[in-house]
Parts: structure tokens; sequence; C-alpha cells
């Protein structure tokens, strides 16, 4: 019986954690680590400095989903953000991961 509610536990959990993984995966296929980290400035802000930025605004992920596929400027310093080739999906799937960071 034990056995079984392991096995049980481990595949809920696996269940819950996927979609965090599937979006770090989706931020790593999407190149968005070329310029940026979790927890650390690279050419662009860190994801945590973006979703502490963005914090209690309603709007927020729909703000970076259009950034995100259209790119922008202004908001970090001078060095622009450049469009990016991701579907609408895609754009509200990282906007929404990086806004949990």
């Amino acid at each position: 019986m034990k056995l079984l509610k392991s096995i049980v536990f481990a595949a809920a959990a696996t269940v819950i954690a996927a979609p965090a993984f599937a979006n770090a995966d989706l931020a790593k296929a999407k190149n968005c680590l070329s310029c940026h980290a979790v927890d650390k400035k690279v050419v662009g802000p860190a994801f945590k400095e973006v979703a502490a930025k963005y914090k209690g605004q309603g709007d927020a992920a729909a703000k970076l989903a259009t950034k995100i596929q259209k790119g922008g400027s202004g908001v970090w310093g001078a060095v622009p953000m450049p469009p990016n080739a991701v579907s609408d999906a895609e754009a509200k799937t990282l906007a929404e991961w990086v806004l949990k960071q």
C-alpha cells in the first residue's frame, strides 16, 4: 500500500511541476535565454526583475506578451528588445511564466 501511495504522489508531483518545466523549455526553445536569465541581468533584465516591476498590474501579462512579440525599448535601458517569432499562445505562456518568477 505504501508503494502505491508513493507512486501516486510521485505521478501527481510530476503533473503539477510539468507546466513550470515546459515554460522554461519554451523560453529556451525561443532563445529568450540568449538575452535573459531568471535571476541575473544578461543583455536584458532578469525575469525576476521583470516580475517585480509588473507585480500587481492586472494587465501585465498582456503587456509583456505584446512586448515579446513586437519588441520594445526604453523600459530597461538603451538596448532594445527585438521582436520574437512566437504565436499569441506562446507569448502569453512566456509572459505568465516570467511573471511567476
